[in-house]
């Protein structure tokens, strides 16, 4: 089984580490501060409060004055030594190897390190102060001293100096591992202690309460606090202790604390209202007692802290991965770290097109709806209206009519035809782009690595649209060339296969049937316009197959192959400093990786602390 002194001392190292790397409680998120149990001493000012910790103690060394006195929490550690050579003396956690045997010069220290943080304003800070006091005089405790519950502001404070160590003091004593020490003075009613009515509302049953009555040698004549001491009155589920400290008259005369110890014991022993009780009263009982609950709830709340550092470490690592390493100061290694990041991005990228992650999809969308509905749009109707196709053959025909086929008319009503597959084929080359650009807005985002960079990742998120804007342009040239092609050169075999227009009763043998045919009928121009229709319907069907194939060999292709050569090779010509601009990280991004590095440390260093101690 581990040792009492082994439990309390390890809570000690952890606490010692968690003040060291800020983490103290009080913040929006659970601690491991917070887990940890200890004993906050809770009384209202001029309560007895400072005279039973250094009763405890055995030593003077606490601030004392008027007002507030204690504005920060002060964690006093005690450790008993075995070895009375080394003598008494005491370390401060922010003056590391520094001994304090003159117990003066602690309290003119206390004083200096809560003004150092406070400043002279009598301003109150969560911030603790880590005191260890290494005696053979002392058991192994640790207590928290807060500062003293108060009902009004004095001068300097602000008006809210009230509610804030109220608020203070319930952070602490609000914790379901918190032994509450609550000190009240003998000489008033108890039931208007401020220490009781605290504990009261945050440990109804009052487990987690011990209540200490200070100033029984102060009480009227004839008065005494049996009702309280035996729990008749404000039953407690431990029984009260009662002490009796220094008067002021011994504090002004530096009376020993050892002896006033003695004449504690000696008051008890002899009091003809608590003789009885007297085994179980003074400062060195109550510090024997505390000292076993402390070790007792350690002990409960060991497996529950381990599981709640393993837990913590694998999310803090998780979280360190997420985030990454800090940059490197080299040109090489940051050309690296760049390079790296490029190639996860375009990973993530290529997997957006092929089908591993969404939004590729999109680009068969533009080719099997947004393509066939807009070819499907085009006024052809208007354009090979009767009307028109006279209008057009005529103005072919000029001053000469046609004698047969009239062949720059078909021309004409052709290529005016085919000009208006040039917008289909533009707005399917530019849906396809925006396709691909957000495709880049998408895989930036989900690139881990690069929320580390905002300013890379605007650097590469241009240097992606401006490839893909070269990509569109050679699309846009590909897909209109495919419909000049059409235009250039008609399909001279497909109106050889349309039948010839006759006209009613001619023979089709005869040499001259042709120029039976009524060239100027409505019925031959509605057969020009269907001829050409039906020539439009084919380039139709082959433009629809062939825009395609040319968008996605131009843009979709090469993004796939080439969206970031142009910009590797700018990056080789870059100097050290340009790439140091490209990994700079977002300040709240750097300092999260310092606090998780922070936090990380400390809950690997308990770790290894309750690995230490053999349960």
């Amino acid at each position: 089984m581990a040792t009492m002194e082994s439990l309390i001392g390890l809570v000690n190292r952890i606490q010692q580490a968690c003040t060291v790397l800020g983490d103290y409680g009080g913040g929006a998120l659970p601690t491991l501060w917070e887990s940890l149990p200890s004993v906050a001493v809770v009384g209202g000012q001029s309560s007895g409060k400072s005279s039973v910790l250094e009763s405890i103690v055995g030593r003077d060394f606490l601030p004392r004055g008027s007002g507030i006195v204690t504005r920060r929490p002060l964690v006093l550690q005690l450790h008993k030594t075995e070895d009375d050579h080394e003598g008494e003396y005491a370390e401060f956690l922010h003056l590391p190897r520094k001994k304090f045997t003159d117990f003066s010069l602690v309290r003119k220290e206390i004083q200096d390190e809560t003004d150092r943080v406070t400043g002279r304003s009598k301003q109150i800070s969560p911030v603790p102060i880590h005191l260890s006091i290494y005696s053979p005089h002392v058991v192994n405790l640790t207590l928290i001293d807060l500062p003293g519950l108060t009902k009004v502001a004095i001068e300097g404070q602000p008006d809210s100096i009230v509610e804030d160590i109220e608020n203070m003091v319930r952070s602490f004593v609000e914790k379901p591992d918190c032994l509450i020490l609550a000190i009240s003075p003998a000489n008033q009613d108890i039931a208007t202690s401020d220490a009781i009515k605290l504990a009261r509302e945050v440990d109804p049953t009052g487990e987690r309460t011990f209540g200490v009555l200070t100033k029984l040698d102060l009480m009227d004549m004839g008065t005494n606090a049996l009702d309280v001491l035996e729990g008749r009155s404000y039953p407690l589920k431990h029984p009260w202790v009662g002490v009796v400290n220094r008067s002021q008259a011994d504090i002004n005369r530096n009376v020993d604390m050892i002896a006033a110890r003695g004449r504690e014991r000696e008051y008890f022993a002899s009091s003809p209202d608590y003789s009885h009780l007297s085994s179980k009263m003074g400062s060195e009982y109550l510090a024997k007692l505390l000292s076993k609950h402390l070790e007792s709830a350690i002990r409960a709340r060991i497996p529950s802290i381990t599981s709640l550092i393993n837990k913590t470490i694998d999310e803090l690592e998780s979280e360190m991965e997420t985030i990454g390493r800090p940059i490197a100061v080299d040109a090489g290694a940051q050309l690296y770290t760049i390079l790296e990041l490029c190639r996860a991005f375009d990973r993530i990228f290529k997997e957006h097109l092929d089908g591993g992650r969404p939004g590729g999809d999109r680009i068969y969308g533009v080719f099997d709806n947004q393509l066939p509905a807009a070819l499907r749009k085009l006024p052809f109707d208007r354009h090979l209206s009767l009307q028109n196709v006279k209008k057009v053959v005529s103005q072919a025909d000029g001053y000469q009519p046609h004698l047969i086929a009239p062949e720059q008319g078909y021309r004409r009503l052709i290529e005016g035809a085919l000009s208006y597959f040039r917008g289909p084929a533009e707005a399917s080359v530019d849906a396809v782009h925006y396709v691909l650009k957000e495709l880049v807005r998408m895989s930036i985002g989900e690139t881990k690595e690069l929320r580390r960079f905002p300013t890379f990742q605007a650097e590469l998120a241009a240097a992606a649209f401006e490839a893909l804007e070269s990509f569109r342009e050679e699309g846009r040239k590909t897909t209109l060339r495919l419909v000049d092609m059409e235009a250039s050169y008609l399909t001279v075999e497909f109106f050889r296969s349309l039948p010839q227009e006759m006209e009613k009763g001619a023979n089709p043998n005869a040499p001259n049937a042709a120029a039976t045919i009524d060239r100027y009928s409505d019925a031959h121009f509605r057969r020009i316009g269907s001829n050409v229709s039906s020539y439009i319907g084919m380039v139709s069907d082959t433009l629809r197959n062939t825009i395609p194939k040319a968008v996605v060999h131009c843009q979709v292709r090469e993004a796939k192959l080439s969206l970031l050569n142009r910009f590797y090779n700018q990056l080789g010509k870059r100097e050290g400093k340009q790439l140091a601009q490209f990994l700079d990280e977002d300040p709240a991004l750097m300092e999260r990786r310092q606090q998780c590095a922070k936090r990380l440390e400390l809950y690997k260093a308990a770790r290894d602390e309750i690995d230490s101690v053999t349960l």
